[in-house]
């Protein structure tokens, strides 16, 4: 059997290898290195809520599975993303009722969207870390978000007074304004737009905490 990497949801980002889609980022655990999962928009906001601990004013699909499987006993035992080919990743699910235990093909999307409802654990092999995964180091990150800094204070001055009029930007909302924000965004179903805020809000957080 291959040696198994036990994984977390780091974090979403833009994907900027496909128009519309969004990267799903797993970090090892104890390990510097990520594995992006490109995956689609609507899987994107429910992870992005399930990261937010936000709960919906009706279960989305995700979460009216987790509500099944749990009225009949059936508990999740953990997510394996087994295979890498193609630049498509292969996941199945593992359940058990105490009594049987079944497997379940998913797509990888899906299988961390439930299993972050669920606290079950996710794993991949050495073999997928060694191809498709990646090394940033802190202070890569953190040199980006200086220059990031730094452009903005030199910006044009004329380009300052033309943003001056306009609506407030979610980027200079403090976090409580964000947090309220994604919430009203969720009561109206607004899934898109509370995406975008979602990951404003995560980037600030990751800013003050520059250690997760």
């Amino acid at each position: 059997m291959d040696q198994r990497i036990s994984l977390y949801v780091l974090g979403l980002s833009y994907s900027q290898l496909q128009s519309g889609a969004y990267a799903l980022v797993l970090a090892e655990e104890n390990g510097p290195r990520r594995i992006p999962v490109v995956i689609g928009a609507s899987e994107a906001q429910s992870i992005a809520i399930a990261l937010e601990g936000i709960r919906t004013p009706r279960p989305l699909t995700h979460e009216l599975f987790v509500s099944f499987a749990h009225a009949f006993g059936v508990k999740l035992k953990e997510v394996f993303i087994y295979r890498f080919e193609d630049g498509v990743f292969s996941s199945e699910i593992t359940f058990s009722d105490g009594d049987r235990t079944v497997v379940i093909d998913s797509r990888t999307s899906d299988a961390i969207a439930i299993a972050m409802r669920t606290q079950t654990p996710i794993y991949t092999t050495e073999e997928i870390m060694q191809t498709a995964g990646f090394v940033i180091a802190d202070e890569e990150i953190r040199a980006e978000d200086d220059t990031d800094a730094d452009t903005e204070e030199t910006e044009a001055p004329s380009r300052r007074q033309s943003d001056y009029h306009a609506e407030p930007k979610p980027e200079n909302f403090t976090i409580e304004q964000l947090e309220q924000t994604l919430a009203e965004l969720i009561d109206k179903e607004e899934y898109e737009e509370a995406e975008k805020i979602s990951e404003i809000l995560q980037r600030k957080k990751n800013n003050l905490n520059p250690e997760i």
